[in-house]
Formats: structure tokens, C-alpha cells, sequence
């Protein structure tokens, strides 16, 4: 689907999982047998729909009992995390990436109130954040309401007018803090929860500046990262400097595909088909990769590095171009060309050889291993597509530099136990490994994966998880009859 009539209609159709569902009284949604039909519909697994139904009920829930009436009407949403399977760090590069997304996520429940206060009951954790949408909100770094908290605040930046609030209720299935973006995937619930409140679609700022939702992906990534987006003025954001393969995953992937797209502004270029009969063990470390303190400085120095490579580019040769994808494509030359001018100079504070690893990285994953692994997959060659992302791998962990002991070991005993391919994914420096495994034996593969790893790491495989997906659907508002 690469033409013109392709993209409008794989954009019609995302257009269709993400938002054409409608209001339910509240205390309608404990009946989960009825939930669990709906998200069925919407196009998860029978197991994950059941599940998403629990988890809504227990949304629900939490709103009746916080004051709530049972005939309040309730828009519901499910907002996967990620699975980022190649391209690591490269999206902020305006490289390319391939991913998909789990059948696993965030299930919200959203009231609409007079007033533009928000309140946000995390039901799993018994928690609640409250706060006005305003320009000069503050929202609290280090805690999970910075993330609400920043969607609240640039909306009121960026939409002129009364807003609405909501009374708001979320439970989520994935494993916090482990590389899956489940960060990214809340305040994609958040944002499009008030934004179907609202009715910003039929504003004129939104129309001027979001054609689709794959431009809705890259808008809500300055949420995030706080940059402007058009006339869409950023702010402070949450503090990470990151790209826009998080928030385009979520809105956009397809189930039983993996999706490949070129960031800075994101553009769709592909999806292949994930093998029949494979399906994702996930294994999450139980290393944290929350992105705050220590961690954060660790991610933003990955982004800070191609930065100054772009400077350089840019100083040296007196061009224009703003990403390193960009710098690629400028000619065939390009590449040589700057690897020449990081050899001879570095950039504070970073010496030569800092950004020359980061330059090869990117050059390796963006313009070699996930075209190649593309292809491969595509023609069913998963032998192929499992050395090359070995390749990735390797990569990460001698060039880029973002793995810890852990995942190194998840990626390398997958193998080692018969998966067709395996990689951690996400900012790294913890978190998580993706591993493509038969279906039938999936579920001896991820017993002795588990058992492995807590001989390995007793310590860590203590506040580990394991669990088997199939790519699934992006997000989408739940309706009468599905999405």
C-alpha cells in the first residue's frame, strides 16, 4: 500500500479503529460478558478481550465509587503499549522503524464534567490525581500524574476557548516500566479522551495542523517532548527528548502485522506480515526503565548525541538538513562526508569517537538491517530475519550502548531455545526483549525462558514478567458493536 489510494484507505481504516465508538451508562460497563463481546469485536483475541473486559469493569468501578451515578455516560478507550521490533533510538533521527503493539494496555473510562477539572483514579493502584487544564499547570515530575498533567496543560496551550474536563478511570495490563511505553500510552489515553470531550477534531487549530492520525502520532510526541508541532506551540513537556515511533504505534499499528515508518514527519512506508505461526513472548526484565533521574540523563544523551552530530553537518558544510535521515538522503556522499568531519572534530561534551559510535549505529539499523529485515520477512525468510536482528542487537548493545546484563542475556538465551528472532526493545538500560516463537510450543518456550533467567538473575527475575501476545490492534474507542 504505497500508493496514494492506499495510504487514504489504510488511513480510513485507522481512522475507524480509533475513534467512532460511543457513550455507555456507566454502570453498564460491570457487565463484562457484554465488554468482553465488544472488544472482541474491536478485533482482540478472545483471552484479551475477556481480560480488557475485567479490567473495565474494574474502571468502572472505581468511578461509581467515587461519587459517579450508574446512568453517567462513559466514553471507553483501549490504548496498547508498544513493541518496538527494529530501529532503536532512530525515530528522533527522522530514521525509520518497524513495530507493532500488544494485546495488552490501558482500558479508560472517561465522564465528561461542566468544569475544566480533571480527575484521574488509577484503579489499579488505588491512586488519584486532580488538576485544572491551564496554560501555566505544573505538573509533577518523577510521578505518573506528569503525564496526564502535560496533556492538560498543552491542550490549553494550543486550544483557544472553554475546555471540559472529565472524571477519568484507568487500569493497565502491561508491565509499568519496562520499555513497552506505557508512559507514552497513557497520555495517548488521556489526550484522546478529552479530545473526544472536547470535539477538537472540529477545531480550527486542529484542522490546520493534524491531517490523520499518523500526523495526530507525531503531534502528540511534542506533547511529550515538548517541541511545537506547526502552530501548535510546545512547552516543557515531560522532560525526554524521544521521537514519534511510540505514539504512531499505538494509533496506527495492525494486528497480525508489523508496520514500518520514516519519522520527522512520520510517513508510512510498509507492513509485513508477522509469520502465521508465530506469536511474541514478551519478557520484561525487571530492571526499571522509567524515564526519570538517572535513566532520563541516560536516554536524552542518545538524543543529545545525534543532535550534535546534526550540528556538526550543519556548521561544517553550511546545509540545512535537520535530522539524520535527512543528512543521508542529501546525497551518496553524504554518509563518508561525515563520517569525516566526527573524525576530526567532537563536540562538547562528547569526544569523536562517542558520536562516530552513534553515527554507525544509526547508519547500520535505519539504512541496513530494517529495509533488509523487511524484505526478508516479507518473502518468509525468518531465518534471515533472525540473524539480521541478532545484528540490531549487537549493535545496541557495542555501539549504542543502551543495554544492561539482563537483556542482554533475555535476547541471547531466546535464541538459544529455538526463537526465530529476539532483541530488547525501547529506550533501553532496562526493561524489556521481544522473541518471535512457534505458537504451538509458545508456552514451553516461555516456561523455560522465565526458568532460565531466574538461575541467571535471581534477583532481578523476582520483579520479572512473561507473557505471550500476537501483534494486535492499535487504539481504539470501544462502541455498540466493537470499535
Amino acid at each position: 500500500m504505497s500508493d496514494e489510494r492506499g495510504m487514504m484507505s489504510r488511513e480510513a481504516a485507522a481512522r475507524g479503529r480509533a475513534g467512532l465508538g460511543s457513550p455507555f451508562a456507566l454502570g453498564a460497563l460491570l457487565d463484562s460478558a457484554a465488554s468482553g463481546e465488544r472488544f472482541s469485536a474491536a478485533g482482540l483475541s478472545a483471552p484479551a478481550a475477556l481480560a480488557k473486559a475485567a479490567l473495565l469493569a474494574q474502571a468502572a468501578r472505581a468511578l461509581l465509587d467515587g461519587g459517579l451515578e450508574p446512568s453517567a455516560l462513559a466514553r471507553v478507550f483501549f490504548v496498547p503499549g508498544r513493541i518496538e521490533v527494529l530501529g532503536k533510538h532512530t525515530d528522533y533521527g527522522g530514521g525509520r522503524s518497524m513495530v507493532a503493539v500488544p494485546e495488552r494496555g490501558f482500558v479508560l473510562a472517561a465522564c465528561a464534567r461542566r468544569d475544566a477539572a480533571v480527575r484521574i483514579l488509577a484503579a489499579g493502584a488505588g491512586e488519584e490525581a486532580r488538576f485544572e487544564m491551564h496554560p501555566g499547570l505544573a505538573p509533577p515530575v518523577g510521578r505518573w500524574a506528569n503525564y496526564p498533567m502535560t496533556v492538560g496543560r498543552r491542550l490549553a496551550r494550543n486550544f483557544a476557548g472553554p475546555l471540559r474536563g472529565a472524571d477519568v478511570a484507568f487500569v493497565s495490563d502491561l508491565p509499568p516500566a519496562a520499555g513497552m511505553s506505557s508512559s507514552s500510552a497513557l497520555m495517548v489515553a488521556v489526550f484522546l479522551a478529552l479530545s473526544k470531550i472536547n470535539d477538537l477534531e472540529s477545531r480550527k487549530e486542529y484542522r490546520a495542523d493534524i491531517e490523520g492520525l499518523e500526523s495526530l502520532g507525531g503531534y502528540l510526541a511534542t506533547i511529550e517532548n515538548g517541541q511545537s508541532f506547526g502552530s501548535l506551540a510546545g512547552d516543557k513537556g515531560v522532560g525526554t527528548f524521544g521521537g514519534s515511533e511510540d505514539h504512531t504505534a499505538i494509533l496506527c499499528c495492525r494486528p497480525n502485522t508489523l508496520s514500518q515508518y520514516l519519522y520527522c514527519p512520520v510517513r508510512f512506508e510498509r507492513t509485513v506480515p508477522v509469520p502465521g505461526d508465530c506469536v511474541f513472548a514478551i519478557g520484561a526484565s525487571g530492571v526499571v526503565a522509567e524515564k526519570t533521574g538517572e535513566a532520563m540523563e541516560k536516554f536524552n544523551r542518545a538524543s543529545r548525541l545525534v543532535a550534535s552530530i546534526g550540528e556538526i553537518w550543519r556548521r561544517e558544510t553550511g546545509r540545512r538538513e535537520t535530522s539524520l535521515g535527512d543528512i543521508l538522503a542529501a546525497s551518496p556522499s553524504a554518509a563518508a562526508q561525515l563520517r569525516e568531519l566526527l573524525r576530526k572534530r567532537g563536540a562538547a561534551p562528547f569526544s569523536s569517537r562517542e558520536l562516530a559510535d552513534r553515527f554507525e549505529h544509526f547508519v547500520a539499523e535505519n539504512e541496513e538491517i530494517v529495509p533488509a529485515a523487511g524484505d526478508a520477512l516479507a518473502r518468509g525468510g525468518l531465518e534471515e530475519f533472525g540473524r539480521l536482528v541478532d545484528r540490531s542487537q549487537a549493535g545496541a548493545e557495542r555501539l549504542l550502548g543502551n543495554q544492561v546484563p539482563e537483556t542482554v542475556f533475555l535476547a541471547r538465551c531466546a535464541r538459544e531455545l529455538g526463537a526465530g528472532a529476539a532483541s530488547a526493545f525501547g529506550a533501553g538500560f532496562g526493561g524489556s526483549v521481544w522473541a518471535l516463537a512457534r505458537e504451538q510450543a509458545a508456552e514451553r518456550f516461555i516456561a523455560q525462558w522465565a526458568r532460565r533467567y531466574l538461575e541467571a538473575f535471581p534477583q532481578a527475575a523476582a520483579r520479572a514478567s512473561f507473557f505471550l501476545t500476537r501483534a494486535g490492534p492499535a487504539a481504539f474507542e470501544l462502541g455498540r458493536s466493537g470499535a
